[in-house]
């Protein structure tokens, strides 16, 4: 009877596992990876799933006409930047509506925003918006008075013609402003608290190939002439920290610099310690339809070293540790919920993805599973220096996904912290990191060796010792045979 039992409650248990399994793939339109030390996609379960959308009916404010960009504060108030409308809409942290800013009073003179593309807000509530058809970046204050304007740069190393067109803006504590303009391939545009323009940071750097140096040293004097420039691309997008680096990303799609960390000297200074560049997809097709690298359009610094970046040319998020290794892709095209048309800006709220949709005209929020608040947990712990604890989510991280290497590396690290070098060359092993097996390795075998010296050395002695008493008996016995002879 009770074997009956059993076998009856096994076959709703695993009814319930049939029919719950469907459900929570319907809940999930897109595909979560990552790559391994292979260069292979590997399947990760959704670290994200769409949890609402937003639009301008929702907020009661008309529909959003082709918005350009999102901000959200630390407080989590939201900046929509509904571009087409020539307005910013304002909500609270809850995604209820506060105030439209559709003007401003610029000395006595009603003004407005033509086709604004780019928004930040500061620590201290001053909204920078890049006003794009107007040329030049408004800056308000927090109830959307008018603080400064900044246009017309002038300075000898702009050409006489230079045409302001900023795309995208952001500034940093000490109220530097730092602008994404159209054309202009010197690199970000820095301005200080009063306007002034003071240069470029993040020039990025174009290396021809070895072809086409060799092409060059060959060709003559005119041929030289009609050769194509080697001169470097646009940036695309900026963001900052609370330490004041300046994140950007380029479209220059064949650079594997296409994410920069730039630090008040203007240098780049972004960790790229993973098996591969930080530039989104690593394999892709070639030709047809989704072909091609990566278009990283847009990134947000959410803490303890991660960001995220948004892929226009697939329409997906990809997220990265500070070592520059990647935590986990998803996304894709779709009207499904969760699928993207034209991503345009991503944000982050309270532990939750935030995308602008310029296609769909609406905001999609995503809240963590239980996968993705692990990898975010355990990434903090380990960042902060907390790596006995993040070990402990880590070893969670393997239950729910054996496959993900990050998991193996950051207990290997954790290991290799506490001086188990043997059992962290087991993880780092598994992780496929050859740099710390190596480092792991060296330590196990001084640490080896330091354990056993005494007894090495105490063997090496009585070898020696029993290697001359060899020789000193070799060289007594023949004498003792002549005397005896004798």
């Amino acid at each position: 009877m009770r074997t009956k039992k059993s076998l009856v409650l096994a076959a709703i248990m695993s009814l319930l596992v049939l029919t719950a399994a469907p459900a929570a793939q319907a809940a999930t339109p897109y595909e979560a990876y990552t790559y391994n030390y292979y260069a292979d996609a590997v399947a990760l379960p959704a670290p994200f799933l769409p949890e609402r959308i937003v639009n301008g009916a929702s907020l009661g404010v008309g529909d959003f006409k082709l918005p350009n960009d999102l901000y959200i504060a630390k407080d989590g108030t939201v900046y929509i930047l509904d571009g087409g409308n020539n307005r910013i809409i304002v909500t609270d942290a809850n995604w209820n509506l506060v105030r439209i800013i559709e003007g401003f009073d610029n000395n006595g003179t009603r003004d407005a925003f033509g086709n604004p593309n780019g928004i930040f807000v500061s620590d201290n509530g001053k909204i920078y918006i890049a006003d794009t058809d107007r040329r030049r970046v408004v800056v308000l204050d927090g109830d959307g008075s008018l603080v400064k304007i900044v246009e017309n740069p002038q300075s000898e190393v702009l050409p006489d013609n230079f045409e302001f067109v900023p795309l995208k803006v952001t500034a940093d504590p000490a109220e530097r402003i730092f602008v994404v303009a159209r054309g202009v391939y010197e690199g970000i545009m820095q301005f200080n608290d009063t306007g002034e323009f003071l240069g470029y940071v993040g020039t990025i750097k174009v290396q021809p190939s070895l072809a086409d140096r060799i092409w060059r040293w060959l060709a003559t004097d005119e041929q030289k002439s009609q050769m194509v420039l080697f001169i470097p691309t646009e940036f695309s997008s900026v963001d900052i920290d609370h330490k004041g680096f300046v994140y950007a990303t380029n479209i220059d799609t064949g650079s594997s610099e296409t994410i920069k960390r730039i630090n008040p000297l203007g240098q780049d200074v972004i960790k790229r310690f993973g098996h591969y560049p930080n530039v989104g997809d690593i394999r892709y097709r070639t030709v047809g339809s989704d072909s091609g690298p990566s278009k990283l359009t847009d990134i947000k610094y959410i803490g303890d070293g991660m960001y995220v970046v948004l892929d226009s040319n697939r329409a997906r998020i990809f997220a990265y540790n500070d070592e520059g290794e990647l935590l986990y892709a998803f996304g894709g095209r779709g009207t499904q919920l969760g699928l993207f048309n034209t991503p345009v800006a991503v944000e982050w709220q309270n532990g939750k993805l935030v995308v602008l949709d310029r296609g769909k005209n609406n905001i999609v929020i995503f809240k963590p599973t239980r996968f993705g608040r692990l990898v975010h947990e355990a990434t903090s712990l380990q960042y902060n220096g907390n790596t006995s604890e993040a070990v402990v989510l880590w070893k969670e991280v393997l239950r729910l996904n054996a496959n993900y290497d990050l998991a193996y590396l950051g207990i290997g690290k954790s290991l290799l912290m506490e001086k188990k070098n043997k059992e962290a060359m087991e993880y780092f092993k598994l992780g496929m990191s050859r740099k710390y097996y190596s480092l792991a390795f060296k330590r196990y075998r001084r640490e080896v060796m330091q354990e056993h010296f005494g007894a090495f050395m105490t063997t090496v002695v009585v070898l020696i010792a029993a290697f001359a008493a060899f020789r000193i008996a070799r060289r007594v016995r023949p004498g003792r045979s002549a005397g005896h002879e004798a």
